[in-house]
Formats: C-alpha cells, structure tokens, sequence
C-alpha cells in the first residue's frame, strides 16, 4: 500500500487533534467545538486507521472512548491501551503486531479484531471474558489445538480463523465446531445443524474428558478463590498464619540446631507438647483478631454511614434555601425588569444585594454547623476505634508474653537435658547413641551451653517479630484510616466554601446586568 512506504509515525496531540476534529461536528457546531476545545476525557470514538502508526501512545487521556480503530498501520505492540477501560470495540487489523499482549485492563472488551497481523499463539486473553466477537484469522497461528484456549470465553458466539494455516487441516471447521457449541457463527457463516451434528459424533468422548477436566480445574479454581479470600481477611485482621503451627515451624525454620538438640535423651517428650501449647496461643491471637476486625469493620460502616447522613441533611436544606431564593430572585427580576425610575431600581438593587449577602451568610452558617456536626462524629470515632486497637493490642501483648514464658520455660528443660547429656558423655554412658553431628555440640560445656541459648534466642526473635509486625501494621492502618478520614473532610469543606463563593459573584454578577445602561 502507498501510505507504508512513508515513514512510519507514532501517536501524537498533532494526529490525535486532527483525527478528532476530522470525526467531530461539522459547519458552525465544529467551529464552536474547535474554539472551545473538545476534551480527550469526553470522546467515545476514535479512528485512527491509514496513518502508519508504528507505536501506540498518547491514548491515557481518553478514558470514556467505546470504540477505537487502529487498523491498517504499521503497529508492531500492542501498548499503552491501559487506561481504556471502557473499550467495548477494538479493531487492530493490518498490522505487524507479533504477540497479543496489553489487553489485560479492558474488560469490558466485546468486539477484537486482530485480523492480517503475524500472531502465532493466541495468549494473554485472559481479562477479556466478555468477548462476543474475534477476529484473528490471516495470522501465523500454526497448531490447530491453539485454538481451544478460547474455550474459557462463554460469550464468544463469532470467531474468524481464516487464513491461518492450521485451516489447511481437512478436521478444521469439524474441530472447532465440536469444541465451541455456542459458536454461531465461524469465519462469517453460520454453523448449521448437520455440522455441529457431525463435529459432535467425531470428538464426543475427547469433548467429555476435557469437560470433566475443565470441571476439575475450575473446582480447583473455585477453592483457591475461597483460600485466597480467607487468606486476605487473615491479613486484614493482621493475624495470617497463626491459626495453625505456622508461628512454631518458623522458629525452627532457621535455627540450624534445634534439629541436633531434639535428638538428645528426653527431648522427643520435651517437644510433644511444646507445639500444641504454642498452636494453642497463636489460635487464641487469630480467633481474637478476627473478632476484632468484625468489630472494626462495623464502626468503620457506622462511622460512613453517619457522616454521609450529615452531609446529606445538610445539601438538603442548603439545597432547598438555595431553591427558595432561586424562586424569590426570578420574580425580582421580572418586576425590576419593567422598573425605569433610576430611583426606584436603586432601592431594588440594594435590596436584592442584602439577600443576597443574607443568602451567603445563611449557606455559610450551615456549611459551619456541618463542620461541627462532624467532628463531633469523627471524634466519636477516633476514641472508638483507638480503644478497639488499643483493647487488642494490649490482649495480643499478653497473649505474646505467654509465648515468650514459655519458650523460656523450654529453653530451661532444654538447657537440663543437654548439661544432663553432657555428663553422659564425660562419662562415655552415650558414646554409642549420638550421632557425630550432634557429638560436636558437646566437646565442652561452653559450646552446648551457647547452641543451646543460640537456639532459644532465634525462638525467642521469630515470636517478637511477629508481635512487632502485628503492632506496627494496626497502628499504621489506624493512622492512614484517620489521617484520610480528616484529609477527605478538609478537602469536602474547601471545595463547599468555594461552591457558595462561585454562585454567590454569579448572583452579583446577574445582578449587576441588571442596572440601566446610565448606571453602569
């Protein structure tokens, strides 16, 4: 084609300005839209075909666009289409794109065409399972099986392939019509019934042991789901993995020897109990935070709940003066309209000035009660939830304490038992019983004695760490929660003072228009 012999081009303002006034109003309503601008942020379609695009870029600002053509340029990637999110229709056909990639945020995505490009592998579609339509035929795309990765989009009712070369198989048309009963329509004709009848017949047992397959992973799916949605209320309630040993298998993740020390004389009745009481303490640490969270979950709601109640009461009645004085002023206007006394207008407008310097202070008095209104709300608030953070972290303190009493109740049995074992081996009664590995650890008493506090201070630093990641984490999540909290209220006060502001001058303005030509 004429236009690839050029040099190719990027997306810029220069292309995008011109493609949109090409697409926009014409006449006397495209003058008044190019005077005024017309802002990226309000275009629902884009055609940006025939105008040798090499790379895709510029594009974040058009965040409401539905529609977006790029066909027929020299595109190599598929990029920087992240923040269309609300693209229904994509059409990148004619191009030189090599790799499906960048499509993962577009899932609103119905209608892709990827038609005439160098795709070998359809991939990377996950995101888009609200596709009805594909087009990818005239591609690279070799392995007929490829094309049972689109199995997973339910919605897919039309899908082109043609001009791959896997459709020189003589199965082609029989094989995907087996493995796609919903299909309707393939390369742009509809499927009949004797074709589905007869693709049915042919690969009716495969179909149900990838069914029964598909079954199975999407079961897996489905409780991996529900672990990782556990998981994340564990987190939120900053008390993951102490519903289980998983505190007490870190202790002696990385103490190199406690696996020597348990094999000494009395140990292995030592250790029996040790996890259990330790599970047992953690439980109580997971159960209380979960409690807790619920607890702060509900007084985080009720706290929105009140403060949404206020505003909303407050934009009512602000909203219903606001509408009064509306009335109130179209009537003014009508009568001053038919006043031509210079001095009779002048009374009217300083009238019509005082309520409306009355409606000001009315509107900021109420904007002020609402100030009131919610700090006394967001104090409430703070002293709620600081006593529910401080009340659990003062019972995960005592709960961590008995974590620590009696890892040092162990490490005092421990430390017995290995100078007990010590003896034994001065005297040559265990010569026969210990390993060499654990021998080594008893050449004297200083070196028995230090492996085993080594062992009992790595215990002792697992059980702080996680107190002070549990502490630190609560606390940090308080102070971002009442630190927005505050943030969003001052920003909803500037932005109400500034709203009374701008319509009380537009008031004035209007009424100043009012006065007779002679008076201005």
């Amino acid at each position: 084609m004429f236009w690839q012999q050029d040099d190719p081009k990027v997306v810029d303002e220069e292309m995008l300005q011109q493609a949109i006034e090409e697409q926009g109003p014409k006449g006397q309503a495209g003058k008044i839209a190019k005077t005024e601008g017309i802002q990226y942020e309000e275009v629902l379609q884009l055609r940006l075909s025939y105008r040798k695009i090499l790379k895709i870029c510029h594009l974040g600002p058009f965040t409401s666009v539905t529609k977006l053509q790029l066909d027929n340029n020299v595109i190599e990637r598929i990029e920087g289409l992240e923040n269309l999110t609300n693209l229904v229709w994509l059409d990148l056909s004619f191009n030189n794109i090599e790799l499906i990639e960048g499509l993962d945020t577009l899932v609103k995505l119905q209608d892709l065409s990827l038609f005439n490009n160098r795709i070998s592998v359809i991939e990377n579609l996950d995101a888009l399972q609200n596709l009805h339509i594909l087009s990818i035929g005239k591609n690279a795309i070799a392995q007929l099986e490829n094309v049972i990765y689109l199995r997973k989009f339910k919605n897919l009712r039309t899908l082109n392939l043609a001009g791959n070369p896997f459709c020189d198989d003589e199965n082609y048309k029989i094989f995907v019509t087996a493995y796609f009963p919903d299909l309707v329509y393939l390369d742009y004709r509809l499927l009949d019934q004797q074709t589905r009848e007869k693709a049915f017949s042919k690969y009716q047992y495969a179909i149900e042991e990838m069914q029964h397959n598909e079954l199975q992973e999407q079961q897996a799916m489905e409780a991996q789901k529900i672990s990782n949605q556990e998981l994340q209320l564990h987190k939120d309630a900053f008390v993951e993995f102490l519903n289980g040993p998983q505190l007490f298998n870190s202790m002696f993740t990385d103490d190199p020897d406690a696996a020597k020390l348990a094999h000494l004389p009395g140990m292995a009745e030592l250790l029996e109990s040790y996890p259990c009481k330790m599970e047992d303490l953690c439980t109580q640490i997971f159960d209380a935070g979960l409690t807790q969270h619920s607890r702060r979950t509900d007084e985080v709601e009720f706290f929105f709940n009140c403060s949404r109640e206020a505003v909303a009461d407050n934009q009512q009645k602000a909203a219903q003066i606001a509408a009064d004085f509306e009335n109130s002023r179209r009537q003014t206007v009508v009568e001053m309209q038919q006043i031509t006394d210079h001095s009779l207008l002048d009374d009217k407008l300083d009238s019509c000035d005082e309520e409306i310097n009355q409606l000001s202070e009315t509107l900021m008095i109420l904007e002020l009660q609402l100030v009131d209104q919610l700090e006394d709300i967001i104090k409430d608030f703070e002293r709620n939830i600081s006593d529910m953070v401080g009340g659990f972290i003062e019972y995960v303190q005592g709960i961590f304490a008995q974590c620590r009493d009696l890892e040092n109740q162990q490490h005092e049995k421990q430390l017995e038992i290995a100078l007990t074992t010590l003896e034994q081996v001065a005297k040559n009664e265990l010569e026969d019983e210990m390993s060499d590995d654990v021998a080594m650890l008893f050449v004297d008493k200083d070196t028995v004695t230090n492996a085993v506090s080594a062992s009992h201070d790595t215990h002792l630093l697992k059980i702080d760490n996680r107190e002070d990641e549990l502490l630190t984490r609560i606390n940090s999540w308080m102070s971002r929660l009442l630190k927005s909290i505050h943030d969003e209220e001052v920003n909803r006060n500037r932005k109400r003072i500034s709203e009374i502001k701008n319509y009380i001058s537009y008031v004035k303005e209007q009424l100043e228009d009012m006065q007779l030509p002679e008076q201005k």
